[in-house]
């Protein structure tokens, strides 16, 4: 009988998808926002402070989508957009640095999160590069480095960025970061099973996405809660998740997920104690990963995601409802000219009452390494 409702849960899953077909086009402008001539750039997070600076954070300076060379760097424009800075480098461990969030937060403090990696080493088609023109720079990397550095982060600046603290266990992480409640709190929704240290009670069996908070701005974070999935399916298929917070306070969290039911459609869960208990997760039909969420000034949730198969690019949905349900009838299409799937995390803010800035990375052109680029966009009336 459960697989019979496994079954089912796919086929009405499927769908909802074959809606989300056909993408509304939005009217949008373009633009190339950082390029490193000859090195690879991805997975990017956009933050806007008070005064409006735009920050961008992103892992640059790569060599690939998988090498040991990944740092975390910023850019910044204090025209809309219009012109950025040259990258800045936050990070640069003996490890590889992925996947960049940011957050300005009320007290105008900038958190900066990533997470290190090893999987350079890991990959069978990647040997004849670790064996090869890496085994130098790998042979550099100590077992003391491999257990300082292989982990979750996250670095604070209390001067706009000119200079970071150390480094702090995040204790979850997911590639766009934290968020800020209306109570003044942090919380993080991600996976708390990395190397490091864990605090906060035990995950349940079968529960590895996790809800961290921090009450002082981000200096310390502590586990508060656990995102339980449906009786059978595989826990190792989730993760890259982000949360918001809508306008009565509920938060909706979405995740992204590889398996059965429901591959590579975007799962959804929600608190109603602000992340101490969640609802069980449960797919969407929104075809993408991962999800990057916000709340619009009129309330409605807007959600973007990279879409890899074709036509490739970036796509985005919006709830009317706090994220009861999600128009993916009407989905909008912000880029469908990427020449292939290795593209996306976009990550959006709200320029004015019509206007968002979409970022993400994917290759301009032909023979490039990707690079970062924004869509600024008309959002669709209420």
């Amino acid at each position: 009988m459960a697989r019979c409702q496994a079954l089912l849960g796919l086929t009405l899953i499927l769908a909802m998808a074959q809606k989300g077909a056909g993408a509304m086009s939005v009217e949008k402008t373009s633009f190339v926002i950082c390029k490193e001539p000859g090195r690879y750039i991805g997975w990017p997070t956009i933050a806007r402070t008070a005064d409006g600076e735009l920050l961008i954070a992103f892992s640059g300076d790569r060599e690939g989508h998988v090498c040991p060379f990944g740092k975390t760097q910023l850019v910044r424009s204090k025209d809309g957009g219009k012109t950025w800075s040259p990258p800045e480098t936050i990070n640069n461990t003996p490890l590889d640095d992925r996947d960049a969030g940011i957050l300005v937060t009320s007290k105008g403090t900038i958190l900066a999160t990533w997470f290190t990696s090893l999987a350079f080493e890991e990959f069978p088609n990647l040997k004849k590069r670790v064996e090869g023109p890496w085994r130098e720079h790998i042979a550099k990397i100590s077992e003391a480095d491999r257990t300082k550095w292989l982990g979750r982060w996250l670095r604070r600046s209390t001067d706009g960025g000119k200079t970071w603290g150390e480094p702090i266990d995040s204790v979850a992480n997911s590639p766009h970061g934290p968020i800020e409640l209306k109570d003044g709190r942090l919380l993080y929704l991600g996976v708390n099973l990395l190397a490091g240290s864990h605090r906060g009670p035990k995950a349940p069996k079968g529960q590895r996405m996790a809800a961290a908070e921090s009450r002082d701005d981000g200096k310390t974070w502590q586990v508060i809660g656990f995102v339980p999935l449906p009786a059978g399916v595989a826990e190792g298929g989730f993760h890259e998740l982000h949360a918001v917070e809508t306008t009565e306070g509920r938060l909706v969290g979405m995740i992204r997920h590889h398996g059965q039911p429901g591959d590579q459609v975007l799962w959804q869960t929600e608190s109603d104690d602000g992340g101490k208990t969640w609802s069980e997760a449960r797919p969407t039909g929104i075809w993408g990963l991962p999800p990057h969420l916000i709340r619009l000034r009129d309330g409605r949730l807007l959600v973007t995601y990279g879409h890899r198969r074709a036509k490739f690019g970036q796509r985005a949905c919006l709830s009317h409802d706090g994220g009861k349900t999600w128009d993916y009838a009407n989905e909008l299409l912000i880029r469908d000219d990427a020449p292939n799937g290795d593209l996306g995390y976009p990550a959006s803010v709200q320029m004015d009452d019509e206007t968002i800035l979409t970022i993400y990375y994917q290759i301009d052109k032909p023979g490039e390494k990707t690079c970062l680029m924004g869509t600024l966009w008309k959002l669709p009336k209420p």
